[in-house]
């Protein structure tokens, strides 16, 4: 029997409006028709769970006080963020009910507002309860046009979706979750793909955490890990009130630091190789973007991360290669994604794509464009307030924080732990990689020159190889042979346990580079590999 509270906020959206046409209703009276129509059949799941509909939340654009998603704004993600970091510690879950059309951008949005991190990417204030957003392709009541009685809906996905985000809602789930159409997802992982069907958002780079059918089954190693102390928990007041008060500072700052996104698309463009002259459509877009106050530039690029230049044979003499590095030079933060659905930005595999770190754009490996937008967002808002410098940004951007993109640079012992045999790390300036050699165990080589910097063994035995490289929780970093022996180790692991993570960081351009098991359940450096 259930004796869990999950409160239930109402932004606004498809889900909870009412008539023809179309229009939203108040959160107090879809409170009361959800307390009257939904709660009842939740109980008999359910018994015990107590569900609280807010209504002292408004979302002051709009006269009804909830908003179509269409014209949520980024101080509206610090309303709802704001709203549960007040409450936390009253409720168990939360349930968000939110239009379709933003949703994955406020997916990304509300783990980033609800944690804090360090300028090294580890948490200070973490989530440990459950935030499941969800919304619907069709209302979830219906009105009797005579007497304007409520009833549910025929044939919804409202009903649907709403009693699996309870459901996840009571999971225990550390982590911002999307349910829709039976799946439960990673908030800042999934995208809408869909317009006209149920089916409506899908997390193309990365599993889902749960799936219902008759009942909710949650697939436990895909969820993120909890707070990996108390100490850290926003159970915990001091860390919650910490958290409080970066909110409050975003949120009185976050108009400062727009971000857009920026397809690329076929557009004209000219140059003379003789002049040095150069102009185009892209350019001169990019130009005035930037003229009108953008921060941040999140490029849609085609394929693995091409972008036109304005130059097919020399990038550099392109007029949008020369808007970018404007850009840039004016403190524009840019971010290199792609336009496509699902896989990883390499914008090194093409001559197309691979000018565009000469102009200062940051790779974030699978990320969603709209999560890098909401992530780029907040991250150049929170610069101010922890005093973080454009290159702790830049670090931050490109570092997995949250689960929203693939880790490149460090193997985590509590989510990514193992690398097989040739897979590999690389530095986020591409300068260094680590490699689990299949020949030679873990190698760490210079990118350009293919120098070896650093290796595990001194003499590899063929015999016993290819083997994994594994960062363990109890913070002993160990390289495994085919047949399961250690063939080496750092060393460095204790018996009452130490979440780690093996980070490979800097540069080989600057001398920076630095290969570490860093211990951040106890904040420290245990072994440094290299140099």
């Amino acid at each position: 029997m259930s004796s869990l509270t999950i409160a239930v906020i109402n932004t606004g959206g498809t889900i909870s409006c009412t008539g023809n046409p179309l229009a939203p209703m108040s959160a107090q009276a879809f409170a009361a028709a959800s307390e009257s129509l939904l709660t009842p059949i939740l109980l008999q799941q359910f018994p015990g769970l107590t569900v609280t509909y807010i209504t002292d939340l408004p979302f002051p654009e709009s006269a009804s006080q909830t908003l179509d998603s269409t014209n949520l704004q980024p101080t509206d993600w610090c309303l709802i963020a704001g709203y549960i970091l007040s409450h936390y510690a009253q409720y168990d879950g939360w349930v968000v009910l939110h239009g379709t059309d933003s949703m994955d951008f406020t997916g990304t949005a509300l783990p980033f507002l609800l944690s804090v991190v360090s300028a090294q990417g580890y948490p200070v204030a973490a989530l440990s309860k459950p935030v499941v957003i969800t919304g619907s392709q069709v209302p979830m009541f219906y009105q009797d046009p005579a007497n304007l009685a409520l009833s549910l809906n025929f044939n919804t996905d409202a009903f649907q979706n709403f009693c699996g985000a309870v459901a996840a809602a009571q999971s225990g789930i550390p982590e911002v979750c999307v349910f829709f159409a039976d799946k439960l997802m990673r908030g800042n992982r999934v995208q809408k793909t869909n317009a006209s069907e149920f089916d409506a958002f899908s997390s193309p780079n990365y599993p889902l955490l749960g799936e219902y059918g008759i009942s909710l089954t949650i697939a436990q190693d895909n969820v993120l890990p909890p707070p990996v102390a108390r100490s850290i928990s926003l159970d915990e007041p001091a860390v919650c009130a910490a958290a409080q008060a970066q909110l409050t500072y975003l949120q009185a700052n976050i108009n400062r630091f727009p971000v857009m996104q920026f397809n690329a698309f076929p557009a004209w463009y000219q140059f003379n190789t003789q002049s040095g002259t150069c102009s185009g459509l892209l350019a001169t877009l990019i130009d005035a973007v930037v003229a009108a106050g953008i921060k941040g530039l999140v490029l849609e690029s085609y394929g693995e991360g091409n972008f036109p230049s304005g130059n097919p044979d020399d990038p550099a003499g392109g007029a949008t290669y020369q808007a970018l590095a404007r850009a840039t030079a004016q403190g524009v933060t840019i971010v290199n994604c792609t336009q496509v659905l699902s896989g990883v930005v390499n914008d090194s595999a093409y001559a197309a794509g691979a000018w565009l770190p000469a102009v200062g754009a940051l790779s974030p490996a699978d990320m969603t464009p709209m999560a890098a937008l909401a992530k780029l967002m907040i991250l150049l808002t929170a610069a101010g307030y922890h005093g973080w410098s454009a290159s702790t940004v830049a670090a931050l951007v490109q570092l997995d924080l949250l689960g929203e993109m693939l880790s490149v640079s460090r193997l985590d012992s509590r989510t990514n732990s193992s690398l097989l045999a040739g897979q590999m790390l690389t530095s986020l300036d591409g300068s260094a990689t680590l490699t689990n050699d299949p020949e030679l165990g873990p190698v760490l080589r210079a990118g350009s020159s293919g120098e070896t910097l650093w290796r595990a063994l001194a003499q590899p035995d063929p015999a016993t190889l290819p083997g994994r490289l594994i960062m363990q929780n109890d913070g002993n970093l160990v390289f495994y042979s085919r047949y399961n022996a250690a063939l080496w180790a750092s060393n460095t692991g204790v018996a009452s346990g130490a979440s780690s993570t093996l980070v490979l960081s800097g540069s080989t351009s600057d001398g920076t580079l630095g290969l570490a098991v860093f211990d951040y359940s106890g904040g420290q450096t245990t072994c440094t590999l290299y140099p």
